[in-house]
């Protein structure tokens, strides 16, 4: 029986011919990615082992959670972060006004390239599979190895491969298709599984497969997994990302997946992830009930804070309003795209229809800051994750969607798609 892609790149990695599903190995690392939360305990676990980065090159230091510091605590992480690079002589060392959101920043500036095996700590690591490598989220602890030794061990998962089929809809993003997905299997239908895409996948850009790679982990994936194509090529291409051809992968042919599912893009409508799971997910125009009033939106996040997001969001907000009582927050993710969202006039559109602009960071996706729901409060927001008081108070509720949706849906004070 043969390998799935994602096998075939551990096999690489741990210097091995061949493994299987269930195996247990060390392997290389290429990319070892850390931000300001969770670095601090990876660094604290690491002096207490050894006191030197193996391969300072392969580290990645992102402060994006609380940055802007916002209180004494997180300046303090952040100094730790800081203060670490500078002395391990952290290239790559990610600080205000030159980072963004991590799983954003890291394909932008062209670290992410096919056939890499990549592990950060933080669980949306699984968004670089959209370009055809493998990467996941680990734990602070398991940062703390990768850094010492450049190694890491893994158990091999097995494969769910997924059948693309036809081409999106107008106003329909790749949020609404791993939002469809997530509701297919359900928060825990894929643990521990890597989540290969293929088939006629040209109607989704590489934005929409990085949305999608994103939110693998929200059905329990382990990774997710896109082939490289001439759509992939060309976005790596004008991120400066160099690879060969070595460095791209396909499954065997006679690959042993676990199961096959198949899903019609053309079917796909616009999709909401209702409280308080990403799985409990209804469609427009057959079971989201009218009227549901909402206190505040959120654009943007590591899942939808890209250009194109900005775009689809300014697209919708043009020349009208902010409903009363609704408050918008829009967050480029990274201070390129804030860049550009002022080159073309995007900003200009988001603060004429009385949004609020903040600069690149996690902050409201987590509950930190630039965001904080009372008690009660609703938000439609384009972030991951929507778990009991994962934006605020406990009783708050967050409703997951795309740009186009929660754009409309702040026009109109209640959640709502635009009319196709």
């Amino acid at each position: 029986m043969g390998m799935t892609a994602t096998q075939k790149i551990f096999a690489r990695h741990a210097g091995r011919e061949r493994v299987t599903a269930g195996a247990l190995l060390t392997a290389e690392v290429d990319l070892i990615l850390g931000n300001d939360i969770t670095s601090p305990v990876a660094i604290s676990e690491m002096k207490k082992a050894g006191d030197r980065v193996k391969y300072p090159e392969k580290v990645v230091l992102v402060l994006d959670h609380f940055v802007p510091a916002k209180d004494i605590r997180s300046a303090e992480q952040c100094k730790t972060v800081r203060d670490f690079a500078a002395e391990q002589g952290i290239r790559h060392f990610y600080d205000v006004g030159k980072a963004g959101v991590e799983h954003a920043l890291l394909p932008e500036l062209g670290l992410v390239r096919p056939g890499m095996l990549i592990i950060g700590a933080d669980s949306h690591t699984c968004t670089y599979g959209a370009l055809g490598c493998v990467s996941t989220g680990v734990g602070s602890t398991d940062m703390a190895a990768a850094m010492l030794t450049g190694r890491l061990w893994f158990r091999v998962p097995e494969g769910i491969k997924i059948v693309l089929e036809g081409s999106l809809r107008p106003y329909v993003t790749g949020k609404d298709v791993i939002l469809t997905l997530i509701g297919m299997l359900g928060v825990d239908g894929a643990t521990y599984r890597s989540l290969e895409f293929f088939g006629e996948t040209d109607s989704l850009s590489a934005e929409d497969r990085l949305t999608i790679a994103n939110m693998a982990v929200e059905c329990g994936a382990k990774n997710a997994f896109f082939p490289v194509d001439d759509i992939a090529r060309s976005y790596l291409s004008s991120r400066g990302a160099e690879f060969s051809e070595e460095d791209v992968f396909l499954p065997d042919e006679d690959a042993a997946y676990e199961r096959t599912l198949t899903l019609d893009l053309s079917e796909v409508m616009p999709t909401v992830a209702f409280p308080h799971l990403p799985s409990n997910v209804k469609v427009f125009g057959r079971d989201v009930p009218d009227g549901i009033k909402i206190d505040q939106v959120v654009i943007g996040s590591c899942t939808n804070g890209r250009l194109s997001d900005m775009r689809a969001a300014a697209s919708v907000m043009k020349g009208r309003k902010v409903a009363d009582g609704v408050r918008c927050i829009v967050i480029p993710a990274t201070m390129e795209v804030y860049r550009n969202c002022l080159d073309e006039g995007l900003i200009s559109v988001f603060l004429d229809s009385g949004a609020v602009v903040s600069t690149p960071t996690c902050g409201p996706c987590l509950g930190g800051y630039m965001g904080i729901l009372a008690h009660g409060e609703r938000a439609v927001s384009t972030t991951n994750r929507n778990f009991v008081g994962r934006m605020g108070d406990v009783t708050s509720e967050v409703y997951l969607a795309s740009p186009y949706v929660a754009a409309e849906s702040a026009i109109r004070g209640v959640l709502a798609c635009p009319e196709v």
